[in-house]
């Protein structure tokens, strides 16, 4: 279900998605959906992109137009909490949080499954604060000091939104022995962070594969990505592929492009070593250190 935790940013979003969603499966116009609400064209535009929300009246008469009158209650209820929400990441200067990585922050959090292929390091929901600074600075040695701090406490953080929730989402990650057996810092570090992920091995919600370099090539040759999936009650919206870059972050939201992601993630789960294997092979590798 949509919860407390899910991000203002992202609530805005899905209201844009479902309308713009809603108004073109009934093929009706931009121009005729501005005419019932006493509206103009850039109007309609601007709620189905996000970049303004409708006004409870307006958004009422659109989902009668729709044809959906009886979800303007659940409708209603987003919107105010957009209005009225908080981003968590707000506390943080730009420098911590990239303009392009905003948006993927909020739908992380207000994801309902977070499933990942992981080739290259240990995902950042499963880091270490010690793992997580070694690969900061190994991957941009240009940050000062306390540029890599504020990541650190930003990769923290995101992990008691995420994972420490009373309704935290399930969370699937197939990560390549590669990535595990990097030599990440120390052995000291790279020891406790495969500790840390038979701990959380443990949780509920929390499940991991290792991938094994005997596996040869396959559908994650590409380099990793995340496929997350949103409440049921967004009917229309098929979730979100992301990828990034040294540079930006790329979101595939395409319900064709999502479906690929998800099939080459299905395919590497079936070429991994089984969930359940996990524990043993994170404490071979321990002993291997």
């Amino acid at each position: 279900m949509v919860t407390s935790s899910s991000s203002p940013t992202v609530l805005k979003r899905w209201i844009a998605f479902e309308l713009r969603k809603l108004r073109e499966d009934c093929r009706i116009s931009r121009e005729e959906a501005a005419a019932v609400i006493k509206g103009s064209v850039p109007a309609i535009g601007h709620m189905e992109t996000g970049r303004s929300l409708p006004k409870p009246l307006e958004l009422e008469r659109l989902l009668e137009l729709y044809g959906v009158a009886e979800r303007s209650e659940f409708f209603l209820d987003l919107r105010l909490r957009a209005k009225k929400g908080r981003d968590w990441w707000i506390g943080f200067d730009d420098t911590a949080v990239p303009e392009y990585f905003k948006l993927f922050l909020g739908l992380e959090s207000s994801a309902v499954k977070i499933e990942s292929w992981d080739a290259i390091v240990v995902p950042g929901l499963f880091q270490t604060p010690d793992y997580a600074r070694a690969i900061i600075r190994g991957g941009r040695p240009e940050f000062p000091a306390t540029e890599v701090e504020k990541r650190v406490e930003l990769r923290m953080a995101r992990q008691g939104e995420v994972l420490d929730q009373e309704d935290a989402p399930q969370v699937w990650a197939v990560i390549s022995e590669a990535a595990l057996r990097l030599q990440v810092g120390s052995p000291a570090i790279l020891r406790a962070q495969l500790e840390r992920l038979v701990e959380l091995r443990e949780y509920p919600n929390i499940e991991m594969q290792v991938l094994p370099a005997s596996a040869g090539a396959h559908t994650g040759v590409d380099g990793g990505f995340i496929v997350l999936t949103f409440p049921n009650e967004l009917e229309h919206d098929p979730g979100c592929v992301y990828i990034e870059s040294r540079v930006k972050g790329v979101y595939y939201e395409e319900p064709d492009q999502v479906m690929a992601y998800r099939d080459a993630l299905t395919r590497l789960r079936v070429r991994a070593d089984k969930p359940e294997d996990f524990p043993a092979w994170a404490k071979k590798a321990m002993k291997e250190l």
